[in-house]
């Protein structure tokens, strides 16, 4: 069960570190319209497109990843204070009754929204050569697909949590600057703790 929690992970993380490329593609594209719209007096007719299509993709495709890093944006300013067992279950029951409806709302209507603009060809009505833009809706069933597994590794996290008390390993890269320092603090917190009960075993 492990193994297949982690490649899960794995497959979230590569699939977000791909399409984080997307920041940088987005970048150039915006420095190069700044660039050609007010010092060559020519602005392209392509920016805007690319600009909101970009965003867009990398928007989506980080959700996954995001989840199994548990960085979305939560409060848990109480929830931190409970027990793993209370935690594990408070999880898999929110998870079940919240997270799994939306998640398949999304990519129900995501797959009619893209269905309808790949058989209409849309094309877009911003710029003037209209660049095609169902292969970019396609990516809302997409990443709901996506959100939807690794939803389901986090709910059995959730569930093993709640049975044993102890949450199961996860896949780790990256972690926020705060984050980091509290566990640094706790471990540091716990090293003057062995100490000093060392330190009062009589000899």
């Amino acid at each position: 069960m492990q193994a297949l929690l982690v490649n899960v992970d794995r497959i979230s993380a590569f699939l977000g570190k791909v399409f984080a490329w997307c920041i940088v593609l987005l970048t150039g594209a915006i420095v190069y319209e700044v660039f050609a719209r007010y010092l060559f007096r020519a602005p392209t007719a392509w920016a805007f497109d690319v600009s909101y299509m970009l965003y867009g993709t990398l928007f989506m495709m980080a959700g996954a990843y995001t989840l199994s890093r548990q960085g979305h944006v939560r409060a848990d300013f109480l929830y931190r204070l409970f027990p793993v067992r209370v935690q594990g279950g408070l999880d898999f029951v929110l998870y079940i009754l919240f997270f799994f409806p939306g998640m398949l709302a999304l990519v129900y209507f995501g797959w009619d929204f893209f269905s309808l603009s790949y058989w209409q060809n849309e094309r877009s009505s911003i710029s003037p050569n209209g660049p095609y833009i169902w292969p970019f809706k396609f990516i809302i069933p997409f990443a709901g697909a996506l959100m939807i597994l690794q939803g389901l590794a986090e709910t059995a996290r959730a569930a093993i949590a709640w049975r044993t008390g102890a949450w199961p390993d996860r896949l780790h890269d990256v972690e926020e600057l705060e984050v980091l320092t509290l566990k640094q603090a706790a471990a540091a917190r716990e090293a003057e703790i062995a100490a000093a009960r060392r330190a009062e075993m009589p000899l």
